[in-house]
């Protein structure tokens, strides 16, 4: 088809003309046209409202900041007011901060803007929490326990506490701004800027004082700001596009900035404040500068003032006022923004400018219904042509049209693209055959898959089943190891579906492998008694004990068990098998084997668990059995030992009359000849009857220590519990070792925390154990040297550590096993020459032991010795 195109009239004109070049004169002509008109009216309007919308910005910045300000200093007092009502209902103690800790730890979780909260008390004890983070809080503490000094913790979301190496010695938190501010206000206060002294930076207070009902000090609550934070907040409100924000105090010094600027310098790491004339910001200093010049005394401007200066050549506008809510808070606020940052708003010309556009719209409209009845006239028989599109059969379907160059250029193209479809169509129809050829395909790979899937899930319905019913049968749980092999092995071989499944141990010497169980699923056949020597079988005995599984799908080309090939595998057809240890005390004991004949098998993943997890029956199987083997012998071992004690305490009951009768008749006689009954004696004679006495007691307290020690374990002994004062039990203690510290010049201490509650134990027990804990320390420890008591609860208060401290000749560590042995003694060249019988750190032990208690021993050699003595605390 060929249709020849014909324009007529005035369009005639602009035949040969190309396209471009019209519609750029004719658009062009409509935008000068709008535009000029709209920019003429914008500049004229633009420029009498910069005045207005400079005052309504700066105004309502300023009251932006200032409600800013004073919503984030109110938290502080919100704060403090909520702790002292907690106070007020006894929650809370001053007296007490070790309370305060997790309390303020959960403040800082709802009141995130209060970065540090604080409480000091009159006794010089101080508790300061900061946040870091959501999950990471610092704890900073001063009491009795840290001697005053100023540690510092970090707490994690876990509650647990890490000591910083940061400490500040003697730090009395009463002498700190925030605390004199609250003293001397004597009611909620906001302290003057300060100088932190834990980092570089500057803080502001609020602080509450406590006080008792009777108009005490009690101490003081507060809140520590960064001034950052101020400078943060500044940073959040947007004034124009370069204007700033920027807080002074009354004497001229910068508080806070919306720029990135401290308020501060650091001389030597330490901040000093600085002037707002000193800023580095040039905008800021010279806004300052002049509001000095202006204004001689700020203390003058009690009212807003705006204002307007010069710099850099250009118009500031600027606005001031004072900030209101706080009475001790007396700031400035400066709000300066330059002329600049107002010329867009010019925008509120927009609806003049609108009207304007919709004129320069319809002109363009009329002049583009003309531009677009001269371009679609041949337009129009580019949709007739496309009718033909669809047959591509006809090879003259092609149009020729004449006119505007750019149209014709547009036809030639139409025709290539006719030709060019007709070629993509063809293409699309063999891909398309193509397509579906391989979607057949993949939807049989995908059919298989699914059966494949299937047959797993069978699998391990049966695996499933098989492990269930070995879990339920009494030969396994009762350790009958040749019923529960028997099972373990047939119902391994059906849910398997292998040949063959055996059970192989190794002997005592482990030098063979001897099959305990041997299934056979073909003939329903069990046997055993079959060996396999290691010496034979090197590679193969090594493989079982290196590796917990070995899957072999083909039995002639693995190495592992190539040595079994010939005479084992090949004979029986044997073409896939799977091994896996059974380890019975960390160590591998033998092995289950699944043999797979006629067709190689490819062992797959569920397959492997299991048969790992049929190895683990096989381990249970054989601990159950050694189980039972061992509960007998020591059910024989216990009548014994039974039979021993009986036999002992007789023998000790007779011998304990027999040694103390003559024993003491002995040390009467000694005591008679050394008064001189019989006569004078001589030098050497008074020796030798004191070398007597001396042993004979010695001998006595021997006696005495194992008839005790007999008691106590063969519970003879019935504790008298009775609610004991602690500091009592210290202080009896070592009033009985006082003279024997006396001759050594030994000094004695305790320590111990105010107000500990009373505990039920047996007293005289456990006063008989520090005594002998102090007996041994003192007899250890060199003339002039020191003995202490240290007591110390948990922080749960359900245990409290009594612990006896020595500077003495200490030991080594790897003898302080032996301690605590019956008839030990840790011997080196320090402490030969002293005398005891071994006895008393066992009767300690076993005296704690029977208050439910334990002990422990911590010693250096050359720097003393530390005997802790755990016991319930049993509050009364």
């Amino acid at each position: 088809m060929n249709k020849n195109t014909g324009q007529s009239g005035v369009f005639s004109l602009f035949k040969g003309v190309p396209l471009r070049r019209i519609l750029v004169v004719l658009f062009v002509l409509q935008i000068f046209l709008a535009v000029g008109f709209t920019a003429y009216l914008s500049i004229r309007n633009g420029q009498n409202a910069v005045n207005e919308v400079a005052s309504e910005l700066r105004y309502e910045v300023a009251n932006r900041v200032e409600q800013n300000l004073q919503a984030y200093l109110s938290t502080s007092r919100q704060v403090l007011r909520g702790n002292q009502n907690v106070i007020d209902i006894g929650l809370l103690k001053m007296e007490n901060l070790a309370t305060w800790e997790s309390y303020l730890i959960k403040q800082l979780e709802i009141f995130p803007d209060a970065v540090v909260l604080t409480a000091t008390n009159e006794q010089q004890e101080h508790l300061g929490v900061e946040k870091l983070n959501d999950r990471q809080y610092l704890l900073r503490k001063a009491d009795k326990s840290t001697g005053y000094d100023l540690y510092t913790y970090q707490i994690d979301s876990k509650g647990q506490r890490t000591q910083l190496p940061e400490v500040i010695k003697n730090y009395d938190a009463r002498s700190r701004p925030n605390y004199q501010a609250a003293v001397t206000a004597k009611k909620f206060s906001f302290s003057p800027i300060f100088t932190s002294i834990t980092e570089p930076t500057l803080l502001i207070s609020a602080s509450q004082p406590i006080y008792d009902s009777q108009g005490e000090l009690l101490g003081v609550n507060s809140t520590l700001t960064h001034l950052s934070q101020i400078g943060d907040l500044l940073q959040n409100i947007k004034v124009g596009k370069s204007g700033q924000v920027f807080i002074i105090e009354r004497s001229g010094l910068l508080v806070a900035s919306s720029t990135t600027e401290e308020p501060f310098r650091l001389q030597n790491s330490k901040p000093i404040r600085l002037a707002a004339s000193q800023s580095g910001n040039a905008f800021t200093q010279a806004s300052a500068k002049y509001l000095e010049t202006k204004f001689s005394n700020f203390d003058k401007i009690q009212s807003l003032q705006q204002l307007d200066f010069s710099f850099d050549g250009k118009r500031q506008f600027l606005e001031i006022r004072p900030l209101q809510g706080e009475q001790n808070v007396n700031w400035l606020i400066v709000v300066a923004v330059p002329e600049a940052d107002f010329m867009g708003q010019i925008d509120r010309n927009t609806q003049t400018t609108i009207f304007l556009c919709l004129g320069a719209f319809i002109l363009a409209t009329l002049l583009g219904i003309v531009t677009a009845r001269w371009i679609t006239q041949p337009i129009l028989y580019f949709s007739t042509a496309t009718k033909y599109l669809a047959d591509f059969t006809n090879s003259e379907n092609s149009m020729a049209i004449q006119g505007i160059k750019e149209v014709e250029v547009l036809g030639e193209s139409f025709n290539e693209m006719m030709q060019q479809l007709r070629k993509t169509f063809t293409a699309l129809i063999t891909k398309n055959e193509e397509l579906e050829l391989q979607v057949k395909q993949q939807t049989q790979e995908l059919q298989q898959e699914i059966q494949k899937s299937i047959n797993s899930e069978q699998k391990l319905v049966q695996h499933n089943q098989a492990l269930a019913e070995l879990a339920n049968h009494k030969a396994i749980s009762e350790g009958n190891l040749e019923t529960a092999f028997k099972v373990i092995t047939e119902k391994t071989a059906n849910a398997l579906e292998v040949e063959r499944v055996g059970v192989w141990l190794f002997n005592r010497e482990r030098t063979k492998l001897q099959c305990i169980s041997l299934y056979e699923r073909s003939n329903q056949k069990h046997s055993a008694g079959v060996e396999r020597d290691r010496a034979d079988y090197p590679i193969y005995f090594k493989s079982l004990t290196s590796a917990r599984i070995i899957a072999v799908t083909d039995t002639r080309t693995d190495l592992r068990i190539q040595e079994l090939w010939d005479e084992l595998l090949e004979a029986k057809n044997i073409v896939s098998l799977i091994n896996t240890s059974i380890w019975v005390g960390g160590e591998v004991v033998g092995t289950v084997l699944y043999e797979q004949i006629d067709i190689p098998r490819i062992w797959e993943l569920s397959e492997q668990n299991f048969v790992t997890s049929i190895a683990e029956f096989v381990t249970l199987s054989i601990e159950v059995c050694d189980c039972k083997s061992a509960e007998s012998a020591l059910r024989e071992a216990e009548e014994a030992a039974e039979v021993a004690n009986r036999a002992k305490k007789t023998f000790l009951g007779n011998m304990s009359h027999e040694l103390t009768t003559p024993l003491s008749s002995i040390l009467a006689i000694a005591e008679a000849l050394q008064n001189e009954v019989y006569g004078t004696l001589t030098a050497e004679q008074r020796q030798f009857l004191n070398t007597l006495e001396s042993s004979g007691k010695n001998l006595l307290e021997l006696i005495n220590q194992i008839l005790e020690l007999t008691d106590i374990e063969s519970s003879k002994i019935e504790l008298q519990l009775a609610a004991t004062s602690i500091p009592g039990l210290c202080d009896s203690s070592l009033s009985f070792v006082k003279n024997l510290a006396l001759q050594k010049n030994i000094q004695l201490s305790v320590q111990i925390p105010e107000e500990l509650e009373p505990i039920e134990v047996d007293e005289r027990r456990i006063r008989q154990v520090f005594i002998n804990l102090l007996n041994n320390a003192i007899k250890f420890t060199h003339d002039g040297g020191k003995v202490w008591i240290e007591v110390q609860p948990t922080s749960t208060n359900e245990y409290i550590f009594f612990s006896v401290v020595d500077t003495g000749i200490g030991m080594l560590s790897d003898d302080l096993f032996q301690l605590f042995q019956p008839f030990m003694q840790v011997e080196n060249a320090s402490n030969r020459r002293s005398t005891g019988t071994g006895l008393g750190l066992v009767m300690v032990q076993k005296i704690v032991e029977l208050h439910g208690g334990t002990v422990h021993a911590e010693s250096q050699l050359g720097k003393g010795s530390r005997f802790t003595v755990k016991l319930p605390w049993k509050k009364v």
